[in-house]
């Protein structure tokens, strides 16, 4: 099961209290105060897990809560450490407060962790409280507590290329035959019910990646049909083809409300390098000369079915990455 987000409640450990402590030894009456400082309280990490795709995990768990540190000792021991807690996310996972919705961290690379939830310091113990005037302190401080915090984590597919298209549009039989995904296709609308990635193998050993999310429909934004909830992960990819099937009525219309679709859920996306695909020319049954999509994007004709123009879709698709990769760079 596909799980792209989630609500989780994070408590870090408290840390330990400090100790008030005296020296005793044989022959020694009145040894100073030895009383040790508590362990700081165990944190809560999340870190990247290059094999997951999904947050499915943390919908059997909701609560998390770390250890507490050991409290100080006397002959100036410290408590130990509460043990921290790693959790693991797939790459593209944002994390924010549930409570106010600010942004806390965004994992985009591999090797990011970070620290949503740190220990309480621990307490000090009464040999820290000495001072040449004051040599035998009684005072000693009480662990502090460890944050408390509810946080969202929402999962962002991070794709070169982002299939768009309207139910039944022919995006997954076109991923299928592209890479080596194996999503469920099947000749009615809303068979894909989750987003599929796909490896595209590309000329001298270059690949790139395609993501295929459910199909659109008129309102989308609004929260209506299937693709909303997964409209945010073509905010991660570099360009975008819109797929178009050409038994459609009126293509330039079909193209108009997915692009519309689009820019009312983040206009920066309809900025993005992009491409029109009109599929199923196989079942171009019409004599009639093809109708024509009129648009400033490239077109280009396919037939999954039958292989026709696939080769030089691919070329098409590299040249959207780089066009986006190009726009990417610093001036």
């Amino acid at each position: 099961m596909f799980i792209d987000y989630t609500k989780i409640h994070l408590i870090a450990g408290n840390g330990g209290s400090g100790c008030m402590s005296f020296h005793r030894e044989k022959f020694i009456a009145k040894g100073g105060p030895d009383g040790g400082d508590g362990g700081r309280g165990g944190s809560i990490i999340l870190k990247v897990n290059p094999h997951l795709r999904t947050l499915k995990d943390f919908t059997y768990r909701r609560v998390y809560k770390a250890k507490r540190g050991q409290h100080g000792m006397g002959s100036n021991c410290h408590g130990r450490k509460g043990q921290n807690i790693v959790l693991e996310v797939p790459l593209g996972t944002v994390v924010k407060n549930a409570e106010t919705g600010e942004t806390l961290m965004d994992f985009t690379d591999l090797n990011q962790t970070f620290t949503v939830a740190k220990g309480g310091r621990g307490g000090k113990g009464n040999a820290r409280f000495t001072t040449p005037t004051h040599q035998s302190p009684r005072e000693w401080e009480v662990g502090f507590p460890g944050e408390d915090i509810w946080i969202e984590l929402e999962l962002k597919l991070i794709a070169d290329i982002g299939l768009v298209g309207l139910p039944n549009a022919g995006k997954s039989t076109l991923l299928s035959r592209i890479s080596s995904a194996k999503p469920k296709i099947a000749d009615y609308p809303f068979t894909t019910l989750e987003p599929n990635l796909g490896i595209v193998a590309y000329r001298n050993f270059s690949s790139f990646v395609v993501a295929d999310i459910p199909g659109l429909i008129e309102g989308a934004h609004e929260g209506k049909g299937l693709g909303i909830q997964f409209l945010r992960h073509i905010e991660r990819t570099r360009a975008l083809v819109y797929l178009i099937d050409v038994n459609e009525d009126d293509l330039d219309q079909a193209f108009k409300a997915l692009e519309n679709e689009l820019r009312e859920y983040n206009p920066a996306l309809v900025k993005k390098p992009a491409a029109i695909i009109l599929t199923k020319m196989d079942t171009w049954q019409s004599e009639e000369p093809r109708p024509k999509i009129h648009s400033k994007l490239p077109v280009i004709t396919i037939s999954s079915v039958r292989g026709d123009n696939l080769d030089p879709l691919k070329d098409l698709l590299f040249d959207l990455i780089k066009k986006a990769e190009a726009l990417e760079e610093p001036e």
